[in-house]
């Protein structure tokens, strides 16, 4: 008998054994597919994100002949890898340690791709030729008065930015070496525009997507090796963010400051002047414009007037291609490869790149944006066309729309409802059942039960079921009350 028990036993241990690896593997998916407070944090989108960021930085060591991006692929895909482990591997604690795995995994990537590349590249000197031209140009801004060489000989003495872009160089003049690389206060000048427009979209909880964005390849990359058009992005975000809360003066100058950067920001203008004609009216436009225009033409003007032949070939005919000196900006996009084709290519190119941004116009007349999200997002259509479109352009201006797209909605996605619905009453007996539905208090009950059974709702639907079952409550007492006096 005791034998039988013993071998027994020894079977189920053996059985356990064999099912504990099976085991393992369903505990690690539980994970992937634990969803955090109120759903807020998923593993398996961070790990696949995480992965996928790295396999962009490691194909730029085989793939780019730039020093500084092969060595910002090194770093950052071993950061985004080490991240993918973190997010999927570290256990997660009970209510506010909940989210720990993402976090610490948001903070390696942002360690991999930002900091330690871009630490390691000022020291080293090295960047992409934009940050240098920057620096020069606020040299000979001081010395000469123009930002521009009047006769470039080749590709590295043009300056295809306006002049306001100049005055990211200056730092370089009164800093040391790395505190003053123009690369330092590009990525500030974006980040506080970022902040800036979560706090006035009213977003969540900032740390994560924040953190999240910059550390994406689609920031990291940029803020390491170059920089340039990442305040021109931020500005355009915070202008839209500020136009859609009617704040004319504010908006118009942060489009005239952005509009003295890059001409490729100049269409962010109408679409925030259209924001502000839908909510505050003409006035409210007007003033915008008149903000941008003394704003902008006050940085731009001046040297229009002064070196109008300079400004004329090195800001708008380079960058189009159009110049003695060709770009060497040229990614495999449907415009560049038309302008390869000769002269007729390069004619289809401007012809289509002027018809895309007609049609454009005519979408923002017909249905005006009216909130800072719509505008966001009719701007990065029309800028994502004119990149796709110009006879020269690159990969890295699509930045622009992305974010623009992007940021936006995760402001609007992370925040946070003020209250329950407001309920709107017709009669006076509808407007007692509606007070009587402000005052009452939320039914704990249903929250209690939703946490304890692992079930996360949004707090809308949350308030507006409970809305619903006090109001239903209240007619009901009304109707017994009734039925008892009769």
């Amino acid at each position: 008998m005791t034998t039988t028990h013993a071998r027994s036993g020894e079977t189920r241990r053996a059985a356990a054994r064999l099912l504990l690896p099976r085991q393992r593997v369903r505990q690690f998916g539980a994970g992937l597919r634990w969803t955090g407070a109120a759903g807020a944090y998923s593993r398996a989108p961070w790990v696949l994100g995480a992965l996928v960021c790295a396999g962009w930085a490691f194909a730029f060591p085989l793939i780019s002949n730039l020093a500084s991006q092969r060595a910002w692929g090194w770093s950052a895909g071993v950061g985004y890898v080490l991240a993918a482990l973190v997010a999927a591997l570290l256990p997660h604690g009970r209510s506010a340690g909940a989210a720990r795995p993402i976090r610490a995994a948001v903070a390696i990537a942002l360690l991999g791709g930002v900091v330690v590349p871009l630490v390691l590249l000022l020291v080293l000197g090295q960047a992409q030729s934009e940050v240098f031209v920057v620096q020069q140009s606020a040299v000979r801004l001081v010395h000469t008065g123009s930002p521009y060489l009047p006769h470039p000989a080749n590709w590295t003495g043009y300056t295809p930015y306006l002049p306001g872009m100049a005055l990211f160089g200056f730092p370089h003049l009164v800093l040391p070496a790395v505190l003053g690389d123009a690369r330092i206060w590009f990525l500030l000048a974006f980040l506080v525009c970022l902040v800036l427009a979560w706090r006035i979209l009213r977003g969540g909880p900032l740390a994560v997507p924040f953190a999240a964005v910059v550390a994406s390849p689609l920031v990291a990359l940029p803020a390491a090796v170059s920089g340039v058009d990442l305040p021109m992005i931020g500005g355009c975000i915070l202008a839209l963010a500020l136009a859609g809360r009617g704040n004319a003066a504010r908006a118009g100058v942060v489009l005239g400051l952005v509009c003295a950067l890059k001409w490729t920001a100049w269409p962010a203008v109408p679409v925030a002047l259209l924001l502000l004609l839908q909510v505050g009216g003409r006035k409210t436009a007007l003033r915008g414009l008149v903000w941008t225009g003394l704003v902008g033409g006050a940085l731009v003007l001046p040297f229009a007037l002064a070196f109008p032949q300079a400004m004329l070939e090195q800001v708008v005919r380079f960058p189009l291609g159009l110049s003695k000196v060709r770009t060497p900006a040229g990614s495999p996009l449907p415009g560049h490869i038309l302008a390869q084709m000769g002269p007729y290519g390069r004619t289809a190119s401007l012809v289509l790149f002027g018809l895309s941004g007609l049609l454009v116009c005519v979408w923002l007349v017909v249905r005006p944006p009216r909130d800072a999200r719509a505008a966001c997002d009719r701007l990065a259509l029309g800028v994502a066309l004119a990149f796709l479109l110009a006879p020269a352009g690159r990969f890295g201006y699509l930045q622009l729309p992305v974010l623009l797209v992007l940021w936006p909605r995760l402001a609007v996605r992370t925040r946070r409802p003020d209250g329950g619905p407001v309920l709107v009453a017709t009669s006076e007996d509808q407007r007692r059942e509606v007070g009587a539905v402000h005052s009452a208090a939320p039914l704990p009950g249903v929250h209690a039960s939703a946490s304890a059974h692992g079930m996360a709702e949004s707090d809308d639907s949350v308030h507006s079921r409970d809305a619903v079952h006090a109001l239903a409550a209240v007619r009901s007492d009304r109707t017994a009350s009734a039925a008892s006096r009769s």
